[in-house]
C-alpha cells in the first residue's frame, strides 16, 4: 500500500491525499488550493495525476478546501463514486454550485484585463454546469454504516462535530498480494468539545495509520461560553448608541451560528429585540440544510426546539432571510439598530461589501468579525487598524467601532486536537500523518504528540509518497 500527500500537506487548503492498493487508487478529499491568483489556477487545473485512473473518492465535509476541486476531477474524466455523508452531500450541493459561479465570474473579470493586454481569455476552472455533473456521483452513507468503497476497502464514518455533515473516516483495507490489514483513520477536520448546534466529536481507539489535521495545532481558542458573552455585549453597546451591528461571516457554519446565538440570547432577555437581516444567497440556502437534518443537532439545540414558542434554533419573528438584490439594498436605508450577516467572512466579496462601505463611517455602528482574517484581505485591514480602506474602488474611514470574537472557530485547538487523538491505543497506532496546517502548526503539534509515547510522527511534504 502506498498513501501520498497531493495537497494540504505543511499548508492549510487543497486537501488530496491517494492511496494506492489492490491495483485500486482511491482519493481522500479534491479540495481547493487557494492562495496567489496565478499560483492557484494552474495548481487546481493540472491535477497530478491522471483523473481517469481514480477509482472513488471519500469525502470527510463539504468545505471548498476539501471538495471544491471535485468538478474539475470529473470534468478531466473521473468517473467513480464520491463517497460522504447526506448531510454532506446536500450541502455541497449549493457550495459546488456556487463555487462554479464564482470561477465563471472570476475569469470574466481576469478575461476583462487580459483583453486589455491583448493576452487570448483563459477558460474558467469548472462551471456551475460541471458542478452539476459533479454531483451526480455523490452516494451518501449513514455514520457507522460500513460500505465497500473499493477493491479490499472498506470505509466507516463518525461524527467529526466541525460543521454539518462532517465526519473522519476509518478505511480498513485487505492487502491481496501480502494479506495485510490496516486499519487508516483520516481526520477531516475535527471540531470543538461543546460547539453550539452540532453534537461534540466522536473518537475511536483503533487505528493502524492516523492521518490527522493541524490548522491550530499551535494555538488555544477562548472558551465558547465567554464568546457568547462578548457577543451579548456588542449587540448591549451598538443598540445603546443606535447603531447597527455588521457582522462579516462565511455562509456555511459560522452564519448559522451567529444566528442561533442571537437566538437563545433573545429569547432569554438578554439581548433587546432587534431586527437581524442574513443577507447572503448561499447562507439562506445552507440554513435550509440545517433545517433539513436535526439529526446532526446537539441536545442543547434539540432542546431549544422542544421548548416550543415558535423557534427554532434558525428561525424567529425578528429574523429576515435575504436573497432578494432589491431587498438586500433596501437594508442600508434602514436607520433603527439591526444585525446584518453578511458573506463573505474576510470581506473580500459579496454583499458585505455593500453593508460595509454604507455603515463604517458611521461611530455609532460596530464591525463585528467571528473568524479568521487572512492576510491582504480587507477583513483584515479593517481589524488592524488601517484607515481608509478601499471598498468596491472607492475610499472609506474606519470610523465604526471594530471588535474581533475569536471564540466562534469550528476547529479543534491544540488541546482539543489532542484529546482527539488520546484514546488510540499507542501500541497499535504505527503511524501518524499530520496534515492540514501551516508548518508551525503542524510542526508543533507533531512534537505534541510524540510526547504523548506515538511511535512515528510524520509532517509530509506536497508530493510525499510513503511505501507501507
Amino acid at each position: 500500500m502506498r498513501i501520498t500527500f497531493y495537497g494540504a500537506a505543511r499548508e492549510v487548503t487543497g486537501s488530496m491525499h491517494l492511496i494506492e492498493v489492490n491495483d485500486q487508487r482511491i482519493l481522500l478529499e479534491c479540495g481547493l488550493f487557494q492562495g496567489r491568483r496565478s499560483e492557484t489556477y494552474e495548481r487546481n487545473l493540472n491535477f497530478p495525476f491522471d483523473p481517469k485512473t481514480i477509482d472513488a473518492l471519500v469525502l470527510s465535509h463539504a468545505h471548498i478546501d476539501h471538495s471544491g476541486n471535485i468538478p474539475n476531477l470529473v470534468k478531466q474524466g473521473f468517473r467513480g463514486n464520491i463517497w460522504c455523508t447526506a448531510a454532506t452531500r446536500n450541502l455541497g450541493s449549493y457550495m459546488l454550485l456556487d463555487s462554479g459561479y464564482i470561477q465563471e465570474n472570476d475569469v470574466e473579470y481576469l478575461n476583462k484585463k487580459r483583453r486589455k493586454r491583448g493576452e487570448p481569455p483563459v477558460e474558467p476552472l469548472y462551471t456551475k454546469t460541471d458542478a452539476q455533473a459533479a454531483l451526480g456521483q455523490l452516494i451518501s452513507v449513514g455514520l457507522h454504516r460500513t460500505v465497500m468503497v473499493a477493491d479490499g476497502v472498506k470505509a466507516t464514518f463518525y461524527n467529526a462535530g466541525h460543521i454539518l455533515g462532517s465526519a473522519f473516516v476509518a478505511l480498513d483495507i485487505q492487502e491481496h498480494a501480502t494479506s495485510k490489514s490496516w486499519r487508516v483513520v483520516f481526520s477531516g477536520d475535527i471540531g470543538r468539545e461543546g460547539l453550539s448546534i452540532l453534537r461534540s466529536p466522536e473518537t475511536l481507539d483503533a487505528a493502524d495509520i492516523l492521518i490527522v489535521e493541524s490548522t491550530y495545532g499551535d494555538r488555544l481558542h477562548e472558551p465558547y461560553q465567554a464568546a457568547r458573552k462578548q457577543l451579548r455585549d456588542v449587540i448591549r453597546d451598538t443598540v445603546r448608541r443606535r447603531g447597527k451591528v455588521i457582522i462579516p461571516a462565511f455562509a456555511v457554519e459560522r452564519t448559522q451560528e451567529i444566528i442561533y446565538a442571537l437566538n437563545q440570547l433573545e429569547a432569554a432577555g438578554d439581548i433587546p429585540e432587534l431586527p437581524v437581516f442574513v443577507d447572503s444567497p448561499l447562507a439562506v440556502s445552507a440554513t435550509e440544510v440545517f433545517r433539513m437534518h436535526p439529526e446532526e443537532w446537539d441536545a442543547e439545540a434539540q432542546a431549544f426546539l422542544a421548548a416550543g414558542n415558535g423557534r427554532n434554533p434558525f428561525d424567529s419573528s425578528r429574523i429576515e432571510y435575504v436573497r432578494d438584490v432589491r431587498r438586500s439594498k433596501q437594508i442600508n436605508f434602514m436607520s433603527q439598530p439591526a444585525v446584518i450577516i453578511s458573506a463573505s467572512g474576510m470581506a473580500e466579496n459579496g454583499r458585505i461589501l455593500h453593508h460595509l462601505k454604507n455603515n463604517i463611517e458611521n461611530s455609532e455602528n460596530t464591525i463585528l468579525f467571528v473568524g479568521f482574517q487572512a492576510q491582504d484581505t480587507l477583513g483584515r485591514r479593517i481589524l488592524d487598524g488601517v484607515s481608509p480602506v478601499r471598498i468596491l474602488g472607492d475610499e472609506y474611514k474606519v470610523r465604526a467601532q471594530v471588535v474581533s470574537i475569536d471564540g466562534y472557530s469550528a476547529h479543534a485547538d491544540q488541546a482539543e486536537l489532542l484529546a482527539w487523538a488520546r484514546p488510540f491505543d499507542r501500541e497499535r497506532l504505527g503511524q501518524v500523518f499530520v496534515v492540514h496546517g501551516e508548518q508551525a502548526a503542524s510542526f508543533t503539534f507533531a512534537e505534541k504528540l510524540r510526547g504523548e509515547r506515538v511511535k512515528q510522527v510524520t509532517v509530509p511534504e506536497r508530493g510525499q509518497s510513503f511505501e507501507l
